[in-house]
């Protein structure tokens, strides 16, 4: 979903819906990229390969270069190729902060910041389905966390996670915030009081906007 081009180059974000990297698609996601529109960004949808067709690194290696493609093309849309945000919820945050965080998948071209709505980042060992699917036939576990590349001079990042998530629990949150604040990072959390799972994503729309302020929280963030 793009705005028209502007006589300034527009700020970009990149947003990866959830799905337990096995389901979804951009199409269903309008609704997610519409508030940032109207506050002034050039919002990106990219789908990424999913389990069982790929498992760890593919939809990781995907949605790299989705933002790559983002940093070398989007000033045709009149967006600013040097301001580019990552984005996601559930599976599609944990891509967000994969590419924000480790710095193999965007080299010396970093992202300008990361959004992570109810993000998967401290997982291992793996006992979710979705988990052991998705990243167990990796050989280097370790290097499927985020929690594991935390780093001083990452991309500023903000964590927004619901207390009440049983999906993936805002313990995953609380301890990248710890770390990432530990190793000297720019990092922030938010824990809307009994925020389920879902509720983040649904509060990006219109219709639930009023019950979290995930939308106000990551325009001021950005």
């Amino acid at each position: 979903s793009t705005a028209a081009p502007a006589a300034k180059p527009r700020p970009v974000l990149v947003f990866f819906y959830g799905g337990g990297w096995a389901n979804g698609t951009r199409t269903e996601y309008s609704y997610a990229a519409r508030p940032f529109v109207e506050a002034g960004y050039i919002v990106v949808l990219p789908d990424y390969r999913k389990v069982p067709k790929v498992r760890f690194p593919g939809f990781v290696e995907d949605s790299a270069a989705a933002v790559k493609w983002v940093q070398n093309n989007i000033a045709k849309f009149g967006g600013d190729p040097n301001r580019v945000s990552v984005a996601g919820h559930s599976a599609g945050a944990y891509n967000a902060l994969m590419l924000a965080l480790d710095p193999q998948w965007l080299g010396d071209r970093p992202v300008t910041s990361a959004i992570s709505l109810a993000g998967a980042a401290d997982f291992h060992p793996f006992t979710s389905k979705r988990a052991i699917d998705a990243m167990s036939a990796y050989p280097k576990p370790e290097a499927t966390q985020p929690i594991n590349f935390v780093r001083a001079d990452a991309p500023p990042i903000l964590l927004i996670h619901g207390t009440a998530d049983t999906v993936v629990r805002i313990r995953n949150s609380n301890s990248l915030y710890a770390k990432q604040k530990a190793a000297g990072g720019d990092i922030t959390l938010k824990a809307p009081h009994g925020a389920r799972h879902n509720d983040l994503v649904l509060a990006v729309g219109t219709l639930f906007r009023r019950r979290h302020p995930v939308v106000a929280d990551s325009e001021a963030f950005l």
